[in-house]
This record gives structure tokens, sequence and C-alpha cells, in this order.
């Protein structure tokens, strides 16, 4: 599949794949393509996209007969349906570490990494709005020579030394649409701020005195704030996402080729998906092979158990969680009685004045349902009742901001936005159009019972106000995706958390902070939350990580952000979570990013090409769905276990009786010696063999293992949580999460691994839940490896429908 660093026929990492002629892969794809059709003319009228720069395939549009009969062709690994995936800061840094009163850290990791200077940062996302003050490039170094991107024309789109590069991939979006997407649309110009903002988290540059709407000042910057960036835009408007598989792919390709040092991509499934049908899992695979990481969000299902997405062991999984920032906004009720909100309202009552307080619920109309004057809803308030008062409105079904632009419509001064049970005690900081606050669900039912005891309720909101120190924190965000994963289980994901929470940073200035139609204001910065903001602070960190240490692979500097990750908060107690409850490894992973500490790890958990396509084996994948990754033949060990991939957590989902784990360590510090200790989980004895290991140079390796025991069977019943730590006298604490499940109560007893093996399990319903499995068929074991997986089409369609579909082929090798 081209030349790699990291090669699959070599664990040292020595390139041994061929580059392939672009042109005879291209001429390859036309002839196959056009084998299947009427007339090989056709073939431009149906191919969407032909991969070739690293990853060797194309996207076309296929009907049923066509897909089954190309399903049958030797040459081809897999044909899988074009899906669309949906899109999943200025104190940040000094809450991880960076700085102090503005000014970086003795032990500051962007100091040490001169900011990223010299490395080159993509983004998968929205696009960027280019004049943004974040992408100037005021103090940049040259363009590194080894970059082979474009700044592609369209929108009056220019770039510099920062921004120096920027593509936008359409194709699979339109053969979805129903109608042909607008001429405008073919630039990279961000216009719904998504990618703009974590584009500036990840790599923007110094921007002194940002902030929205006068709250938040101070410098806003990226992770490697010296760092080149460049955009890929792969996402566009649409209910659903926009965001598609044959993009993504086409991206990702391109990105490879470009020449980038890391890639971010704050998107992914509404649900978890198999590796084999993921464009996204695919495209990474081949990144990781050029030796390029890639950030991925954990997605924003949570707090749903088994909702996380991205669960490949070579990408890096990112969590969200708060920062020590808050935005505060008072509420005062006529009783005296307190509650904190929050809110970056870009208006505000006068300080102290009271006004006449009313339910949503009693100021609807006369055809409007309670349950929708509640919630706020378009058209469902009657003026008469709301003018000149604070209404109190529900959280849940249309937009938070949306619901105060309703309120102000209907003449109200302010908006009190309680939540739901369900949102419990998450609050977000919204550019709410009127006054407001958003207050917790318990403090909202406060204020309604108020309102109902009271003759003549009233309350005040006050200004705005920037909170710093605010203590616990971090607090795990609700809407985090969590583990376990169901693809994998054997994988803990997500790896770490980071914040992800009113995170300030770039914004289009093409629409309003709210994205909606009504709003006509514009700021050049907003806060955001979601996985989304989360995932490109550690792309920030990996870029810096990348510039001071060149020479490790991805799973290395994905281990010392791991190991050196803190599972304490700012209290020196616990990470909780939304619900107040601590917080466990399902939801932060190894713990929160501590970057200081990353860039000088001890030992790292290394892992090369060879260990991804063995942990494909013992995933269950044969040779030839393992041809999807690898791009050349791979004959799976004859024993290929789950249990020896060399992965920094350690998850055993499956005890039952004694379960050995098996795990090698590289040094990438001084001589020494290090010892272990374990704190095990709750009802499961845990045995590590040697328990201390000696480095006598760099780049040693050594491996140990870890015996887990169930102290009584059938024990434990559900996930127990302890870690495993080796430690050294120069200071480095190597610490990994274990989790240990027993196998009769796997997924709450709805799936016993032994009652699946030899299957590909698809989870085709709600997160948590499982409705389908697809046998493996007999079929192709030539290589002597697992049986032909036939994966199950779970998209329906009517008969000889025509429908996007993406075709990987295998690899064009000299003989």
């Amino acid at each position: 599949m081209g030349e790699s660093s990291f090669s699959p026929l070599s664990s040292a990492g020595e390139s041994s794949l061929l580059e392939f002629d672009v042109q005879k892969v291209t001429k390859s794809h036309f002839d196959l393509l056009g084998s299947y059709l009427e007339s090989k003319e056709n073939v431009q009228d149906v191919l969407i996209y032909s991969y070739t720069k690293c990853i060797n395939g194309f996207a076309a549009y296929l009907d049923e007969a066509q897909v089954t009969s190309l399903k049958g062709n030797p040459g081809v690994i897999s044909v899988f349906e074009n899906q669309e995936r949906i899109l999943h800061t200025t104190h940040s840094w000094e809450f991880i570490g960076f700085e102090a009163n503005g000014a970086p850290t003795p032990s500051s990791l962007q100091k040490k990494a001169n900011f990223g200077e010299g490395v080159i940062i993509a983004n998968l996302d929205t696009g960027v709005w280019p004049e943004s003050k974040s992408f100037n490039d005021e103090g940049m170094g040259p363009v590194p020579s080894r970059w082979k991107g474009t700044c592609q024309a369209g929108g009056g789109f220019k770039c510099n030394k920062k921004l120096i590069g920027a593509r936008y991939f359409n194709k699979g979006f339109a053969s979805a649409s129903p109608t042909p997407i607008p001429a405008e649309w073919n630039t990279a110009r961000d216009t719904e701020g998504h990618g703009s903002h974590t584009l500036s988290t990840a790599g923007g540059s110094f921007v002194p005195g940002a902030g929205i709407f006068g709250y938040g000042n101070g410098t806003a910057k990226g992770g490697s704030p010296k760092a080149h960036v460049a955009a890929y835009k792969v996402c566009w408007p649409s209910e659903n996402g926009g965001c598609f598989d044959a993009d993504i792919l086409a991206a990702f390709d391109a990105a490879i080729g470009d020449g980038v040092d890391v890639i971010s991509m704050s998107l992914g499934p509404s649900r978890p998906v198999e590796f084999l049908q993921d464009g996204m899992a695919i495209g990474s695979f081949h990144a990781v092979k050029k030796g390029i990481p890639v950030v991925a969000s954990a997605g924003n299902s949570g707090p749903v158990a088994g909702s996380v997405a991205h669960g490949a062991p070579w990408l890096f999984t990112i969590g969200a969680s708060t920062l020590d920032r808050e935005f505060s906004a008072t509420v005062t009720l006529g009783n005296k009685k307190l509650f904190k909100g929050s809110s970056v309202a870009s208006k505000s009552l006068p300080a102290g004045k009271f006004y006449p307080l009313i339910n949503a619920a009693e100021a609807r109309l006369p055809t409007a349902q309670p349950a929708d004057a509640q919630l706020c809803q378009n058209g469902t308030l009657d003026a008469r009742k709301v003018a000149g008062k604070i209404i109190v409105c529900l959280r849940g079904i249309n937009s938070r901001v949306g619901k105060g632009h309703e309120a102000e419509l209907a003449g109200a001064v302010g908006m009190i936005l309680a939540n739901d049970e369900e949102s419990g005690s998450e609050l977000l900081s919204d550019p709410h159009v009127l006054p407001a606050a958003h207050l917790t669900y318990t403090d909202g039912q406060a204020v309604m019972n108020y309102i109902k005891s009271t003759r003549n309720p009233t309350a005040s909101i006050s200004p705005v106000h920037t909170d710093l120190g605010v203590v616990p924190n971090p607090v795990m965000a609700a809407f985090s995706s969590r583990g376990p994963s169901l693809i994998e289980p054997a994988i803990l994901k997500p790896d770490v958390t980071a914040p992800g929470v009113d995170v300030i940073a770039a914004y289009t200035e093409a629409v309003g902070p709210s994205e909606l139609p009504f709003d006509k204001r514009r700021t050049p910065y907003i806060t955001m939350s979601g996985t989304s903001m989360s995932c490109p602070h550690v792309s920030g960190i990996v870029g810096l990580l990348r510039a001071i240490h060149p020479d490790w692979s991805p799973a290395a500097i994905k281990s010392a952000i791991m190991t050196t990750a803190k599972t304490k908060s700012n209290s020196k107690k616990r990470i909780l979570d939304a619900d107040g409850q601590l917080a466990t490894p399902f939801a932060y992973g190894a713990g929160h990013v501590n970057p200081n500490l990353a860039a000088d790890p001890g030992l790292v958990y290394d892992t090369n090409v060879i260990d991804y396509l063995n942990f494909l084996c013992a995933h269950g994948y044969n040779s030839t769905f393992i041809l999807e990754f690898s791009g050349v033949p791979y004959q799976c060990p004859e024993k290929a276990s789950l249990a020896e991939f060399n992965y920094p957590s350690i998850a055993v989902p499956d005890l039952n009786g004694p379960v050995t784990v098996t795990r090698r360590v590289k040094n990438v510090g001084d001589p020494g010696t290090y010892t272990v200790k374990v704190k095990a989980p709750p009802k499961v004895s845990v045995v590590v063999e040697p328990s201390s290991l000696e480095f006598k140079k760099a780049g040693e390796e050594k491996k140990f293992m870890v015996t887990f025991k169930p102290v009584m069977n059938g024990m434990p019943k559900d996930y127990t949580f302890g870690h495993l730590t080796w430690s050294d006298s120069n200071g480095h604490h190597v610490k990994s999460p274990l989790v240990v499940k027993h196998a009769q109560s796997f997924l709450k007893g709805k799936l016993d691994r032994k009652k699946v093996a030899g299957k590909i399990i698809l989870y085709l319903g709600a997160p948590g839940t499982i409705e389908s499995t697809a046998s493996i068929s007999p079929g192709n074991t030539d290589m002597g490896v697992n049986s032909n997986p036939t994966i199950a089409k779970f998209s329906s369609r009517e008969p000889d429908s025509i429908v996007p579909a993406i075709l990987e082929v295998s690899s064009i090798v000299h003989h």
C-alpha cells in the first residue's frame, strides 16, 4: 500500500511496502468497475472517488446486483455502504498545566517542544475560517519542505505559513443528497464554525484578548500554537451529520500523502461500528501505518454504557470533562434563595432587579400542549402572559438557545433554563439571545416549586461572571460517551479524557453563535462543548510530543499520555461523574491528560502494525478481511490472542478462572529498575510476574505477565476497576487501569462470549442493546486462518435501488 515506517511486514518498522504506480491503480479501478457496467464509458458517471495515494480503493454508485457481483470477485476485499457520520478553547491550557498566570510553567511541555514548531496538524471537519486571527502566520517559520498539500481554491480562500493547506471533499455527500449541492459549497471555508473551533484548539496561533461577549477574556491559542495546520473539509450542512465515509476516506488518503504529522478527527458514528464497516477505522489504520497518530472524539451519546465510538486500538479515543472555569449567572428568588447557573448570554438584566416569574407551562397559548409550552417550543407561548417576565423553560427536544429566542419573541425579559431529569447536573454556557441562566435539575425543580407555592413569584438573574479555580474539576461531562466498547470489550475505551465543556476557540463569521437562522450576531470566538472539543486538546498535545520525540511511534505517544494521566481532580479526590458519583475508567479511560509528565513517561507500551494485524486476527478476521487494513497478504499466527495485545490499559471482560495477560514495556528514559504496585479490582486476585524490571539502556524492552483470578467463582458480577503502576527511583510512575468482569455476566448477561465464538457481532439497536448477530459462514480459508466472515447488510433498501458504496481492492504488487 505504499512505503511505511511502520510496515506490517516488519516489527522493526523498516519499510517493505512498494509504492504503487498511481496511474496503474486508477486504471485498475476503472477497469474493474467498468466490467460490471453495461459500458466502460459509463465508469466516469458512477465513480465518486478513486483512492490512489495511500489507500487503494474507490467509491461509486452501485446497485444491489453490482454489489453482489463485486463481492464475489476474488480481487475485492470488501464492499460497504457510504455511511453518514456526525460531528461529535482560552483557560484550558492553564488548567492542563502548561502555564500559570499567563506564563509557561518550568515543566511546560509546550515550552519544551517550542510550542510545536515545525509540526503539521491536519483536521478532518467542517473546514476553516481562514481570516480568523487564530490562523494568522505572524512569527511562523517556513512551510516544511516535506509538505505536499495544496490550498484549494473556492470561496475566496487564502492560505499562509500558518494555515498551509485546505481541501474539500463533498462527492460522497453529494451522492447521498436528494438535490444537487450548491456551487458555492465547493470550498474549504467553514460556514458552521465547528472546524474552525477544533482546528484552532489543536494548533491555533496566539491571540491576546480573545473571549465571547466580554467573558473569559485571555490569550486564545492551540495546544501546538506554532504548528502548521491544514483543514480537510468532509462535513456539510445536514440534519444527520453530513460527514460521509467516502469523503472521509478521500481526506485520509490526501492527508497521508500531503505529509501531515498528526490527524485530528472530531467526528464519528452515532453508535459503535465494526472495524470492517468503518471508513474512519480503515483510513486511520493507513495513517498509523505511515507513522501518523490519529486522535478521535469518543462521541456525545453518554452517559449510556457502551456508547463509545472509535473502538479501534490504533485510534486515540478521547472523552470530555470540565475545566475549572465557569461562566456563572445567579438566580435569586423572591424568597431570597439563590441558585448558581451558567450562561454566556450577550445581554444582561440590571443587577438586583426583580421581575415577575412564570413557568412556561402556565404561559401557553390555548392551542398549545402544556408539555410543548414547558419546553418553550416554537409557537407555544402566549405573549400576554409572558411579556415583562422571567420565564422558566425545560431543557430538551428543541435547542437551548432557540428556547430563549421563543421566549424573547413572546416578550420575556429573561429565561431560566431548567434541566430535565436526564440532564441532571450538567450545565452548559450557551450564547443566549436574552438574559438567561441554566440550572441543574434539582435547582430547576426548586424554582418551579417556588412558583407553585407563591402568589406573586419574582426572580432576578445576575450578569454573567467568569469564575476561575472552581473545585472540584475536572468532572466528567454527562454527554461524553462511555465504555465498555461493544465492538471489542477487551480494549478499554475511551483512552483518556480532556477539557470539552465550555471551551473558547475560534469560530466562523458566516453564522451567529447559535447557528440558528434568526441569530444575526457575529463573534470571532465562542464556547462549545462536546468530545469534539476535547479531541483537539489531545491532538495539540500529540503535536508537541511529535516535536520533541519525532522517532516515537503513534502507540508510544498514546502510551505516554495514557500512563501519565491523572484520576484525581483539583480537590485531591477522585474524579466525579456528572451525577456526583465517582467516575470510572469507562468514562475517563486512563484518566485526565497530564501532558507535562508525558514528555518523560519512563516506559511506554509500544505497538507496531504487526501487533494491530494480530489483534484483528484475534478479533475474528480472516486473511481476506485483514487485507483491507494491511494492503498486502498477511497470515495470522495460529494462536492470536487478545490477551497478548500490547495496550496501555488492561481489560478482561471474560474472567472465568485464571486469565493471564501479557504486556511489553520499552524504556524511553535513563537506565533503572522499576517495581510494580497493584491495586486489585474488588473480588479479583492480581499477580504480576516478574515484580521488578531492570533496564540497562534506552530502547530496551521487557515483558511481564498479569494473572487475574476471581476470589469467588462467578465474581465479579459487574465490572470492577483497579490499576497497576510501575515506578522507579527517578519519579516515573507508569500507571495502567485494570477493568475486569466475569464471563457469564458479560454485557449484563445479554451476551456470552463462548456462545458467540466464531461470530461477528453487529450492534444495530440503541446503545447497550443487541438486536442482531451475523454468523461467520464457511469460506476462504486458503491461508489457514479464521473462516471467512460475511457481514450482514443492515441498511434497508428497495430492490435494484442505486446506493453509494465504497470498495477497496487488493494492492497491485510486482511478481
